[in-house]
């Protein structure tokens, strides 16, 4: 694996990010050479299977990170490529000519992040979200809230609560009892005591 490391540092710029164990490494490479290297790692390097390719929206740093996930079945070895590309306008050369299977994730980039993928075909098509017409769900910027309230008028029976409280009563009937059991107690003994029974 270092040979590899070192000929994708010199071909391509790339940086050493995280050795997590012997097969297993994750490198960054300029956004202008990813896909040269990563076409280098599967022809040359023997990383012939695509595992994925994923995005992290790093909305304090104004970038999205993508990752794509090579896998070498022969050497039982894997490699993640990080690239790192700027959140306004954002756009990646296609490597759906590497791989098949590339098109059905820049697609689903493309769709959740707002990631152009130019040439990568049915990029544009809709895969889940049809009639879609926010911004990308995946940003971070996206308000789900204001997105619900906004699309999903309040009706009759419908109500809201508290997701910690709800589970609490759910899962932990006995404990939460007993926790209310504490609370009452500790009111009827410290009247002066908080509402829920801390003094």
């Amino acid at each position: 694996m270092n040979e590899t490391i070192l000929t994708l540092e010199q071909r391509f710029g790339a940086r050493l990010e995280a050795h997590r164990r012997d097969s297993l490494v994750f490198v960054s490479v300029p956004a202008d050479r990813a896909a040269q290297a990563v076409a280098w790692l599967r022809d040359r390097g023997g990383f012939t299977h695509l595992v994925m390719i994923s995005c992290v929206d790093w909305i304090e740093r104004g970038t999205f990170r993508l990752l794509y996930l090579l896998s070498s079945p022969q050497e039982r070895r894997d490699i993640g490529v990080y690239v790192d590309i700027p959140r306004d306008a954002p756009s990646m050369e296609s490597i759906h000519h590497l791989w098949a299977g590339a098109k059905v994730y820049q697609r689903e980039l493309r769709e959740m992040f707002g990631i152009d993928f130019p040439g990568s075909p049915g990029v544009n098509d809709p895969m889940i979200l049809e009639g879609w017409h926010d911004i990308p769900p995946m940003r971070r910027d996206f308000d789900t809230l204001a997105y619900a309230e906004r699309t999903y008028y309040p009706r009759e029976g419908r109500s809201t609560r508290d997701p910690a409280a709800d589970t609490a009563e759910r899962v932990y009937p006995t404990d939460e009892e007993l926790r209310r059991g504490i609370a009452d107690l500790a009111r009827r003994t410290y009247p002066g005591g908080s509402k829920d029974g801390e003094s």
